[in-house]
């Protein structure tokens, strides 16, 4: 499937750039399709491979300069493997999946040539890259996607450098264990059958706001929610002891323990102080 405009300079960020040849596998999903939208905006030419065109496999990537994966979590690894037959050893190899560890690993094993793992830390709603934060996990033959990370920071986003496992180590937190606490939180207000339009009407700023989440989140493919929390181990150990914090606290509170659940309080006031 070939998705592609000519190359227009005056559109171009990077003027000095050659227009790139790049292929998406599942660019015809959310994220992928914004990275597309915003490489062809600059004159790159995108290829789109989805599952019905592994036919054309050799054509798509074998000639690619750049070879982007944005599947699933569950599929990443395998794709990875699948994709990698058909590429050149100049051709880069990059995913942009939510974990990165497990991927950078088998980008290594599976391709000789340049190896680089981003997670962009937003969702496909946005309208551009800019002021959006997106995590590199260099692998191999960084300088091979100066050209793209450049055009990236030329789009105004913040580019934090990260090895992988430091960033999975951090995503059980800042991810998983959030999509959880929401997930819990949006289940219990549907049970509870809550008024939201009411409630939103008297309610807090900070109430409006985790509201506001919530919808983004619930808008969204469960696939995504769910893999986010069970891509990983970690990431599962992480929520069951989340999971048994909760069940501690609510048992305090269960007993009306006013001391007990004052001093689990001041006990985590230090760790928040700045």
């Amino acid at each position: 499937m070939v998705l592609q405009s000519s190359f227009n300079p005056r559109l171009a960020s990077i003027k000095d750039v050659k227009a790139k040849q790049i292929t998406i596998i599942g660019g015809c999903g959310r994220m992928g399709n914004l990275f597309r939208e915003q490489l062809l905006s600059v004159g790159h030419k995108v290829n789109v491979l989805e599952q019905e065109d592994w036919d054309d496999a050799d054509k798509l990537l074998n000639n690619a300069d750049v070879v982007l994966i944005s599947v699933p979590i569950k599929y990443t690894v395998d794709i990875i493997g699948r994709a990698a037959k058909y590429l050149s050893p100049k051709t880069a190899l990059c995913d942009i999946t939510s974990i990165k560890t497990q991927p950078t690993e088998a980008m290594l094993k599976h391709h000789t040539g340049p190896v680089m793992g981003l997670h962009p830390m937003f969702g496909p709603s946005v309208k551009s890259f800019c002021s959006q934060k997106i995590v590199v996990c260099p692998g191999r033959n960084h300088e091979s996607f100066q050209w793209l990370l450049d055009f990236l920071q030329n789009q105004g986003a913040e580019l934090i450098t990260y090895s992988p496992e430091e960033h999975d180590r951090m995503m059980v937190y800042i991810q998983a264990t959030q999509h959880f606490c929401r997930l819990s939180l949006g289940i219990f207000l549907a049970q509870s059958n809550i008024d939201l339009e009411q409630s939103l009407s008297i309610s807090s700023p900070s109430f409006c706001q985790e509201i506001e989440i919530l919808q983004r989140l619930f808008c969204q493919n469960p696939n995504l929610c769910v893999d986010i929390m069970l891509a990983t181990d970690e990431r599962c150990q992480a929520i069951n002891s989340l999971a048994n914090t909760y069940s501690r606290l609510a048992k305090l509170v269960e007993q009306k323990d006013r001391e007990g659940l004052i001093r689990e309080f001041e006990k985590t006031q230090n760790f928040f102080k700045q």
